[in-house]
């Protein structure tokens, strides 16, 4: 992550002004003729998304002013550090410093770049904040969601169960995390098959990785996370087009450790609990198949309706293990199913949950903070379609409806009774470059989730 924040503002940074549409008529009137002019040239009308450089009389930018939403919107500055040039700039407004906070955080979200495989990398302009700012939270924020859009971005032959497992292991390191992995034949002692079963045909083994971190004494909460490092769809073998994008399909996982690093760098009072089951759906001889029967860390059993809905069943034993600590939430984040984005779109994620203070909380939160959800029905009726007649269930109906809903109840299945749970079905890819948000890698629902985490242990 370059650093495109500075902590020591200097006179000879260019500023950056701020104005709605509102603000900008009384901010011209102040302005010296020259620059009235300059700006009347251009037709700049301070619209959200625009900006206009302001030369000095050699020609050098000597002020650049731009457009704000009303009220200011996270996302209103976060391609300035992609047009303007690579120069020193500095916030010159007079709104609060919560807003000056988050206005900067937009400025780093739009700077990212996946760089890994570049030879070269340019120079980016550099924004510096009023001295009150809190550049710690920025980073924090920032640092968390970049990380997520890396490992989601780098392809599967680098990013493998145990390279996931490593990017843990590091992320456990800095922050004093116990981290612990069972991994290939040795699932199988430990009763979780369904991970073993479906990472097994693989030459990358399957794991299950587990963090621990914070004083047992505080609340609990567990975060999950699918870790399909690639998904082929296994023997129900994905067409070319559908299997394009499959490197991105352990984004549950990316997205669920950025909220782990976000909890553990503002060193909130909880004890934290994030579960990945790592694995990559292949092709080979020992490949599971369709009908195949599976008996479940709970107990159940279950037929398999179609080995390309893999990520329910990894999930799924995920879910037992976490139920077993009784925590206070428990939150999965998973690229789990088409539908969800037939239904909502590939922006906007599918939130269940079977707790409606918890549900209310994550979608007030994801408003809050500019990254919103969406909550679906845990439909009951429509759990007749998981039946099986050799099985205590079907993982996947062989039905073209409500495909989202009876995934998200067959999680349910795993989940015990009156234990607080939200599952998190989103894409984790923007398919096209928006504001902040570069084609690419996404870490989706990431800030409503920490948000609301980090509200709820506050208020106690």
């Amino acid at each position: 992550m370059q650093d495109v924040l500075s902590a020591r503002p200097s006179k000879r940074d260019v500023p950056l002004t701020l104005l709605t549409e509102k603000t900008y008529k009384s901010w011209l009137k102040r302005q010296p003729l020259r620059v009235a002019n300059w700006l009347a040239s251009q037709t700049f009308k301070a619209k959200s998304g625009t900006m206009c450089l302001v030369p000095d009389a050699s020609g050098r930018p000597a002020r650049v002013v731009a457009g704000l939403s009303d009220p200011p919107s996270l996302w209103d500055i976060s391609e300035l550090s992609n047009r303007l040039p690579a120069l020193a700039y500095r916030l010159d407004w007079e709104g609060s410093i919560y807003l000056e906070e988050w206005l900067a955080l937009g400025w780093c979200l739009g700077a990212y770049r996946y760089t890994r495989y570049k030879s070269e990398t340019k120079p980016q302009a550099k924004l510096s904040l009023r001295p009150a700012a809190d550049h710690a939270k920025i980073k924090r924020y920032a640092e968390a969601i970049f990380q997520a859009r890396d490992l989601i971005n780098t392809p599967a032959e680098d990013m493998g169960p145990a390279d996931l497992a490593q990017a843990v292991k590091s992320l456990g390191k800095k922050y004093q995390a116990k981290v612990a992995e069972i991994v290939g034949d040795n699932l199988i002692k430990k009763n979780y098959l369904a991970i073993h079963t479906v990472g097994r045909a693989s030459s990358r083994p399957p794991r299950l990785i587990d963090l621990t971190w914070g004083n047992p004494k505080h609340k609990k909460i567990t975060l999950i996370g699918k870790g399909v490092c690639f998904d082929t769809g296994g023997l129900d073998l994905k067409p070319s087009s559908g299997m394009y994008l499959m490197k991105k399909d352990m984004g549950g996982a990316a997205c669920s450790l950025a909220v782990a690093m976000m909890i553990m760098s503002a060193k909130l009072p909880v004890r934290l609990r994030l579960l990945i089951p790592a694995v990559e759906n292949s092709v080979s001889g020992n490949a599971y198949r369709p009908t195949d029967i599976i008996k479940m860390r709970n107990g159940l059993t279950v037929e398999v309706g179609n080995t390309d809905a893999e990520g329910r069943l990894v999930l799924a034993e995920a879910l037992a293990e976490a139920g077993d600590d009784k925590p206070a939430m428990i939150i999965d984040f998973a690229t789990l199913t088409g539908a969800a984005r037939g239904a909502l779109g590939t922006d906007l994620p599918a939130l269940f949950c079977n707790n409606d203070a918890l549900s209310e909380a994550i979608l007030k939160t994801g408003k809050e903070m500019e990254d919103e959800l969406w909550r679906m029905p845990l439909y009951g009726a429509y759990d007749r379609m998981l039946d099986s007649k050799i099985a205590d269930l079907n993982s996947c109906p062989n039905s073209p409806y409500a495909g989202a809903i009876t995934a998200a109840l067959f999680l349910q299945h795993f989940v015990r009774q009156n234990q607080p749970w939200a599952h998190i079905d989103l894409m984790a890819w923007n398919l096209t470059s928006k504001s902040g948000r570069p084609e690419g890698g996404e870490a989706m629902a990431v800030r409503a989730v920490y948000r609301m985490i980090e509200k709820h242990i506050r208020s106690e």
